[in-house]
């Protein structure tokens, strides 16, 4: 899914609405119908343009065992799309002027160690700040650990098993990610650092006495009214309205796949379509801060010149890009079970989110990015 953001890029005319809204959700319907079979887990789809939507539906089921269907309205865990609001909150204590995001992270955090480096909190940010990822410290799904990670060890004495076998509560991961050294030496390039992230969260915590999911409640979900939005940092919490995740065993049946690790900031946040149109509206229309405009436009400043990718920046948790005078912020978010997306396209006021509950379905990443290009087309097809 993360070529969607290409997909997006891609549209260069994108106007009003389609002229036949029915044949424009019955499209979107086909295509996603196509990859879903009945009694499977999908995906919960939005398109919205200027502040409403114009196509929010479900496909597949949100939970398995209870056959409950996806229907647009289920709280997903978001992934890594939750950067963005952990930098918001980050950008809330500045803007409060508890914090200075160009001084030491030690100066907040002082039992991190001596890296030998400034470590700014923009650049952490920014993910320049030369820390690296979660392969400094063990293998996941995601990959194999790096020749440079600690021994971090299990309970039982092996390798610990990052994902769902493995536990560590917040403050136990805070112990031991001060014990994995940089990657890098800050400032010299991007390098994707969800424990920077991690810290970013920790960093709320030490500075205001309230967890990130306290004070991103306090200051940015209840301000707006996004009310099915938090940072789960319980493992055992109930949610209502949950979206499970889900995996495919070769033979094509599912098991239940999500994670028991619940510290936050490089993820962790919960949220639904319905939230996130607000959270898009808030870019048009902000209301948080001393100076909203002046908040948003920060948050939409790359923390930096260095590209994550060819003519691709990154500003505060989003991924950012010009193509054809038109700036695009996405950001993609994968863990166990859990796959989403969330893209906006400002001077067209146009937003795309997907949040889906399966990673193993190879057809559902074919007819998302086929959902986005019909989406791309059909707003190009009409020029006001």
């Amino acid at each position: 899914m993360k070529s969607i953001l290409a997909i997006v890029i891609a549209g260069s005319l994108i106007v009003s609405n389609p002229a036949n809204a029915n044949e424009f959700n019955e499209a979107i319907d086909s295509i996603m119908e196509q990859a879903i079979k009945d009694g499977t887990p999908g995906c919960n789809l939005g398109v919205i343009h200027e502040g409403h939507f114009i196509h929010k539906k479900g496909y597949g089921l949100s939970n398995l065992e209870l056959e409950t269907p996806l229907d647009g309205t289920q709280v997903h865990r978001m992934a890594s799309v939750s950067k963005q609001f952990t930098a918001m909150a980050v950008l809330l204590l500045a803007d409060d002027g508890k914090i200075a995001l160009d001084e030491d992270i030690r100066t907040y955090l002082p039992s991190l160690p001596d890296y030998g480096h400034k470590i700014t909190i923009n650049s952490m940010l920014g993910h320049f700040s030369g820390m690296g990822d979660y392969e400094l410290m063990a293998a996941s799904y995601e990959g194999d650990k790096s020749e440079k990670a600690i021994e971090l060890k299990s309970v039982a004495g092996g390798p610990f098993r990052l994902g769902n076998e493995d536990y560590l509560t917040i403050h136990e991961f805070f112990d031991v990610v001060r014990t994995v050294p940089l990657a890098l030496e800050p400032e010299t390039e991007f390098r994707y650092s969800n424990l920077a992230y991690f810290l970013l969260s920790m960093l709320v915590e030490k500075v205001t006495g309230q967890s990130l999911r306290q004070y991103s409640h306090e200051r940015i979900f209840v301000p707006l009214g996004m009310n099915n939005t938090f940072f789960s940092d319980d493992p055992v919490e109930i949610v209502k309205n949950r979206a499970y995740g889900y995996k495919q065993r070769d033979d094509g049946t599912y098991i239940t796949d999500m994670t028991n690790l619940f510290w936050v900031g490089d993820g962790g946040l919960h949220t639904n379509l319905d939230d996130l149109l607000i959270w898009n509206s808030h870019f048009y229309s902000p209301k948080l801060g001393k100076n909203p405009k002046q908040l948003i436009a920060d948050m939409n400043t790359a923390n930096s010149k260095f590209e994550a990718a060819d003519g691709v920046l990154y500003a505060n948790g989003q991924f950012v890009r010009e193509k054809d005078e038109l700036l695009v912020f996405s950001h993609t978010g994968g863990w166990l079970g859990t796959h989403t997306f969330f893209s906006r396209i400002p001077d067209k006021d146009l937003a795309i989110a997907w949040m889906c509950n399966d990673i193993s379905n190879p057809k559902l990443g074919k007819s998302v990015e086929e959902v986005g290009s019909f989406v791309i087309k059909q707003f190009s097809n009409k020029i006001q």
